[in-house]
């Protein structure tokens, strides 16, 4: 398989892309898959323009030259793309966004109605293959209320993905924290395992990732102290 990993945190190195190297070490632990990441803060990805010369052009590329074709490219060609990113203002942060809005050219003018009766524009090529991770992380100490508006928009946008919301994350740069932080880090990777098996996570698994490594009340006295 083709892993594409969309990477949007800004420090490359980031609480949540720990998850998401735990994920990928037991997605691919045989080696078998080619696995290509873009830290997209390297890029230069201007904000779309609302042109739509793309659908003019219909060659599944954007007018705009800057880094966004490259990777229009290895969407087209990736059968597995995870977005990791942290949570920024309840969604993407800005610059990983602006890849998101700028993927117009993967699709068409013409509308369809789907089985459920909303209405997309059609896709350019079959993209059903492709499956959908999002792992996203936060400084809040639960799940409740931090999330929401951005799995709508997952939901939305990527079909039927494998979300994964973690709280607590800047847990795990605190050395004193290894011992909840690290068996996080092992259920991400036996998440990377199960998915790899059978392209999806299930139920309980993304429960047992989403749940916070320590109590709020713990978790809140810790990040106060030091504010």
């Amino acid at each position: 398989m083709k892993i594409l990993v969309l990477n949007g945190s800004p420090k490359k190195k980031s609480d949540t892309f720990r998850l998401t190297d735990a994920f990928l070490k037991g997605l691919n632990r045989e080696g078998r898959h080619e696995v290509r990441v873009v830290n997209v803060i390297d890029r230069k990805i201007a904000p779309c323009r609302g042109c739509f010369d793309c659908w003019q052009r219909m060659d599944g590329h954007c007018v705009i030259q800057d880094d966004q074709n490259p990777i229009l490219d290895l969407y087209r060609e990736a059968d597995v793309i995870i977005w990791s990113f942290p949570l920024y203002c309840y969604g993407m942060p800005s610059h990983l966004k602006a890849v998101l809005d700028r993927t117009i050219p993967l699709v068409k003018m013409k509308m369809v109605r789907q089985s459920d009766g909303t209405v997309r524009h059609e896709a350019l090529a079959d993209f059903s293959r492709i499956h959908t991770v999002v792992i996203c992380g936060c400084g809040f100490p639960h799940w409740e209320g931090n999330f929401d508006s951005l799995k709508l928009m997952c939901r939305t946008c990527f079909g039927n993905p494998d979300v994964v919301c973690v709280p607590e994350t800047p847990l795990m740069n605190v050395p004193e924290a290894a011992i909840v932080a690290d068996g996080l880090l092992e259920r991400f990777e036996r998440a990377g395992e199960e998915y790899a098996g059978r392209l999806s996570l299930s139920p309980e698994t993304v429960a047992a990732l989403q749940t916070p490594m320590i109590s709020a009340e713990e978790y809140i006295r810790n990040v106060n102290a030091g504010a």
